[in-house]
């Protein structure tokens, strides 16, 4: 493979892992099409047919190696404190850091043997071909564990995960709502808390009231407190993460609703200890306007919501919003905080949850990292977070990137084939 195409693929695959764009996906075919084969439909029982899937599954493992051992060099430049000098920094400078290795030619393996992606003679590897090749190559990744430094604080789980977070809508469960008792990822979560990994939902739901999550969650947490294979100490290792990085709730069995709230003081940041009322205010004011004049803008048939630590808007009458309308209220109230002097000074989170609009006081990077830190300081590289908004404009789970690796779904029906490629990549 020439460096040109080399490197436009690259651009894609960076694209996809950080940024998660599709404007770049034209770059995807390039290396892939020149690869590709097109036989004839008189060929079509051509005993040839066979070797032509072989060549083109070989030309294909060939990008994802190259890709996979410019990120190899990248790591290694980062953690032998050369940072900016990699071959991948030169040739994609806003490149981030990774937290674990890549085995993409593994990874696409793997999924051609499901997906049958070298066999096709006229459709290229597609997006989501490469959006689920990447998840299986963070998944090996992490299962093999050579991410992980030798003095991490824990490793209870016997393999290279200690904490997978999760968000909620069309992650766990459909939009709009809940997590029922026949849920299929409920048993998968139970097994994951009895491998001892911990488990965090973080989801943008900012309630102050454990009731509140019990009506979301209900199904997994009297699944877990019916269990009785989970003992009390991996019955614990269920926290709630609420409003992005605001209210941290903790499974209790003996609380009303099978939640109790942990004190701010036991688990805050210490950045996040310096964020102060009156900055959080001046933000939820500067937002609340910007959301009125959006919905005035755009005839949104929308009411305003304040809260404790966030604001938003959501549509009257069960009404069903546009999503080029929800975008654009998103970019707009986005860009007016973010040119604000106390936007500059305290983050904040301006998202689409898919009709309504909503600008949370943080994000998901403190969220995962503030669950990080309540479980004894996991490190990034043994963390996963699993989410679907890693896409559009106001994607809130695009920035837990920068705490721990991610998966990107696109539905409940794919966290629970995510979660069974995780065991039986354990397993191997």
């Amino acid at each position: 493979m020439t460096t040109r195409y080399r490197v436009e693929f690259l651009t894609y695959c960076v694209d996809a892992l950080k940024s998660h764009r599709r404007d770049q996906l034209g770059l995807l075919a390039v290396p892939f099409v020149l690869h590709s084969q097109p036989t004839a439909v008189y060929q079509e029982h051509s005993e040839n047919l066979v070797a032509v899937a072989a060549d083109t599954h070989q030309r294909y493992a060939e990008i994802f190696r190259d890709v996979e051992k410019l990120i190899a060099d990248h790591i290694h430049h980062e953690r032998t404190s050369a940072p900016g000098k990699s071959k991948l920094k030169l040739l994609v400078p806003t490149v981030g850091s990774f937290f674990s290795p890549l085995p993409l030619e593994d990874a696409f393996n793997y999924q051609d043997r499901k997906r049958y992606i070298s066999r096709r003679r006229f459709v290229a590897p597609s997006f989501n071909d490469i959006r689920l090749t990447l998840n299986t190559a963070q998944l090996l990744g992490l299962v093999r564990g050579s991410g992980s430094s030798p003095d991490s604080p824990s490793s209870s789980s016997g393999c290279g995960i200690d904490l997978v977070t999760f968000d909620g809508d069309v992650t766990l469960y459909d939009d709009g709502a809940c997590l029922t008792p026949d849920n299929p990822a409920i048993p998968r979560l139970l097994r994951l808390l009895h491998r001892g990994v911990r488990i965090g939902i973080v989801t943008a739901a900012g309630y102050t009231e454990a009731a509140k999550y019990y009506e979301r969650l209900g199904g997994l947490l009297d699944a877990v407190h019916a269990s009785t294979s989970l003992t009390p100490t991996q019955k614990s290792n269920l926290i709630i993460m609420g409003g992005e990085s605001n209210y941290l709730f903790r499974f209790d069995a003996d609380a009303p609703h099978r939640l109790a709230p942990v004190p701010r003081d036991h688990w805050l940041l210490d950045e996040m200890k310096a964020w102060n009322q009156s900055d959080i205010a001046a933000l939820l004011d500067i937002a609340e306007s910007s959301l009125r004049a959006c919905a005035a803008n755009l005839n949104l048939p929308v009411a305003v919501l304040r809260k404790d630590r966030a604001v938003g808007v959501y549509p009257l009458d069960r009404a069903k919003l546009h999503r080029e309308q929800l975008e654009e209220t998103v970019l707009v109230v986005q860009n007016t905080v973010e040119r604000s002097a106390v936007g500059e000074r305290l983050p904040f989170c301006a998202f689409n949850g898919g009709n309504d609009v909503f600008v949370d006081i943080g994000d998901k990077s403190w969220g995962v990292r503030a669950c990080q830190q309540y479980f004894g300081g996991i490190e990034p590289s043994r963390t996963l977070h699993v989410g679907d908004q890693f896409l559009s404009a106001g994607a809130n789970d695009f920035k837990a990137r920068l705490a721990s690796t991610t998966a990107w779904i696109a539905g409940p029906a794919e966290t629970v084939q995510l979660l069974d490629e995780l065991e039986e990549l354990e397993g191997r």
